[in-house]
């Protein structure tokens, strides 16, 4: 009977695995072609896995919380037949994720990492029969080619799993000769250049029986000392959403001079308005909301801080409008969901938007498109209860607004102390594009607007 595998396709956008949230079928349904199959988590969002394949599920790899990588085997069907070509002359990516584009280039298959007996079934770099070895050898004479155009690419490294064991054995990847197939440095490799491997004998492609028995008695990687204070309870592996937050944070503090002004906002008069700005049965549109349609106004006016670097850093690209982030603290971790085009919305509109697009960020629905491609971003974090924050700027942007919570405090008012409502509004700013005096005056911009509401009333 036809077995048709179908594997984890490019995800796009530089994302090379997901993570299995849940299986949507089970070993002996009967599916049809762009059927769910599964539930996965990239750094992007939660997103369903659809099928290229009609027939009887044979086999599931996985389980809930694997990490599969792009080109790993996700399911067998039997006696079906192919809604999508696997493209096995590496034209194209194939098959892609929902919400996802593809690639140009071939597709990028990643090696499989070491599995336990539930996860087998052949393409681990450790796991390659001597049958596999002896197709690799019949081959050669048609490798050739290949392997010149391997030595012609920049990264010999294909799997991250590979790239991070060869970070952690102090092995330069562009140093190590590459046996991969396609021309790819593998982990048999990196473990021969660490010396952790007696030199390849027979085939010399890596998969040969002698190097599979090699590779069951090294360590997948050397662990790294520490003194634990305490005993452990438990380790916790970043998701993929955290590693992608960690590294742009990262980023973000290394490469950006950043510099903050803050200012305290009285919304008295804002706060008294609000609740009469909804029409009868109807809900009043959150702060939030209105604070990012007067920041829009105040954009039009500042438009370098709604404006993003050029790859050089040399330049900043200003744009006509605004694609508004706004951070969103879910279960997953901060997401920036985006709002295109803010700049064209009423504040009716924006309220509705944010409400939808902040309840899709929470559940991890987000789609892939509205979580990139932002200019400016604001942060509400008074919903932490928190009062003021020293933000980092989501890059490549150049600025981020903030508010924090709003508090009745004692303010002095024509000479005289009253009860007002008072938060707290930060700006931080990339000081290579704009001096203080500029991101003083959007600041104080915003606050104008803010103090004296109806004063924008035409262009809310």
């Amino acid at each position: 009977m036809n077995t048709q595998v179908f594997r984890l396709p490019d995800l796009g956008e530089g994302l090379t695995e997901a993570a299995l949230v849940q299986w949507l079928v089970a070993v002996g349904d009967t599916i049809g072609i762009d059927q769910p199959i599964a539930e996965v988590e990239t750094a992007k969002s939660i997103v369903e896995l659809p099928s290229p394949f009609a027939g009887v599920v044979a086999k599931l790899h996985g389980s809930q919380g694997d990490a599969l990588l792009t080109g790993e085997p996700v399911i067998e069907v039997e006696g079906g037949e192919a809604g999508v070509r696997e493209d096995p002359e590496g034209s194209g990516s194939g098959n892609v994720l929902i919400g996802y584009g593809t690639n140009s280039g071939p597709a990028k298959g990643r090696r499989r990492r070491a599995s336990g007996a539930g996860r087998a079934g052949g393409g681990s770099a450790a796991g390659a029969s001597a049958g596999v070895a002896a197709d690799a050898a019949a081959g050669s004479a048609a490798a050739a080619p290949a392997a010149l155009e391997a030595t012609r690419r920049t990264v010999a490294v294909r799997s991250p799993i590979v790239r991070r064991l060869a970070r952690e054995l102090g092995v330069d990847p562009r140093s190590v000769p590459a046996t991969g197939s396609d021309g790819a440095v593998t982990r048999t490799d990196v473990l021969r250049a660490a010396h952790l491997l007696k030199p390849a004998e027979g085939s010399g492609a890596g998969g040969s029986a002698g190097v599979e028995s090699q590779l069951e008695s090294v360590p997948a990687a050397p662990a790294v000392p520490h003194d634990s204070p305490l005993p452990i309870a438990r380790i916790e592996r970043f998701s993929p959403l955290r590693r992608v937050v960690s590294d742009k944070l990262t980023r973000s503090r290394a490469e950006i001079p950043e510099a903050t002004v803050w200012v305290d906002v009285d919304l008295t008069e804002l706060w008294a308005l609000r609740s009469r700005m909804a029409q009868p049965g109807e809900r009043a549109p959150s702060l939030t909301a209105i604070l990012a349609r007067y920041t829009l106004i105040a954009l039009q006016q500042f438009p370098i801080l709604a404006g993003r670097l050029t790859a050089t850093g040399d330049a900043i690209e200003i744009y006509e409008g605004v694609n508004l982030g706004i951070a969103v603290d879910t279960s997953r971790g901060l997401m920036v969901p985006v709002l295109p085009r803010a700049d064209e919305l009423t504040v009716g509109v924006l309220d509705s938007e944010l409400r939808a697009l902040s309840a899709l960020a929470r559940e991890g629905r987000t789609p892939p498109e509205r979580l990139r491609d932002s200019t400016f971003t604001l942060n509400n974090y008074g919903g932490l209860g928190v009062d003021g924050s020293a933000a980092i700027i989501n890059h490549p942007e150049v600025a981020m607004l903030g508010i924090g919570r709003v508090l009745e405090r004692a303010w002095v008012v024509d000479g005289r102390i009253e009860p007002r409502r008072i938060a707290q509004l930060s700006l931080v700013f990339d000081h290579r594009v704009c001096d203080g005096g500029y991101a003083a005056g959007f600041l104080r911009a915003v606050t104008d607007l803010l103090e004296h509401p109806l004063r924008a009333y035409p262009r809310l």
